[in-house]
């Protein structure tokens, strides 16, 4: 039986993901297709922001993030490792712990630096890290909700781009906005106080969430139509 334990890494769920719907996921659906399945869930969660529907944005959250996860699958990127050099305990502009990016303004990213602070292991680590650099009491929800739709567009864009042309620079872009979405996606988490690993392990307790097998059996028609 595939499931999620409270101490998992990413590294750990995109496991799972592979796990329960790799089967599935290359024999139905494009990169195309699991982008556009990114982007409808995660919009579903910016929906439950504007009607203050907290279930809604949690649901739609997880979902979209193990779409996120299979993308990375997909595309053979290892989640743990593109997120920690993207943000070493510290904002990838700025640099700092927490972001003073709203008092200095900066337009462009500074030039990396290794920080010497033990990486997270786990996702709930990988969370408390996302709030201590980005701190929830310093915007509301409505604005990382913002945050993360511009995240989402600029992964979309750099996936589709690569599609097009197959650069190693445009691969490159994508590792960065697939990092980018993650701390959006931790971001909105913590401003609706949803804890993520919590809610995770309770969604894959027993293999996928909806059909309960893995690898899933869920037809391609029902999860185009599947509404949460």
């Amino acid at each position: 039986m595939a499931s999620l334990a409270k101490n998992a890494s990413l590294q750990d769920f995109q496991t799972l993901i592979r796990d329960i719907y790799g089967v599935p996921d290359d024999r139905l659906f494009s990169l195309s297709d699991l982008i556009s399945n990114l982007e409808r869930f995660t919009m579903r969660s910016l929906k439950g922001i504007r009607k203050e529907d907290i279930n809604k944005i949690e649901l739609n959250l997880l979902v979209a993030f193990s779409w996120l996860m299979a993308i990375a699958n997909r595309l053979h990127l290892d989640m743990d490792k593109i997120v920690i050099e993207r943000f070493p305990y510290i904002c990838s502009y700025c640099l700092k712990c927490p972001c003073i990016c709203k008092k200095k303004k900066f337009q462009k990213r500074k030039k990396t630096i290794i920080s010497n602070v033990i990486p997270p292991q786990t996702i709930a680590e990988l969370q408390t890290m996302f709030e201590k650099i980005y701190p929830a009491a310093s915007r509301s929800l409505s604005a990382a909700g913002v945050h993360l739709a511009e995240e989402i567009g600029e992964l979309s864009e750099s996936c589709h781009i690569y599609q097009g042309e197959h650069k190693q620079k445009q691969f490159l872009s994508i590792c960065t906005e697939a990092a980018d979405y993650v701390s959006c996606l931790f971001g909105v988490a913590n401003s609706a106080n949803i804890n993520i690993i919590k809610a995770l392990a309770e969604m894959y307790k027993n293999n996928c969430h909806i059909c309960h097998k893995s690898p899933c059996v869920c037809n391609f028609s029902y999860i185009a139509q599947y509404s949460s």
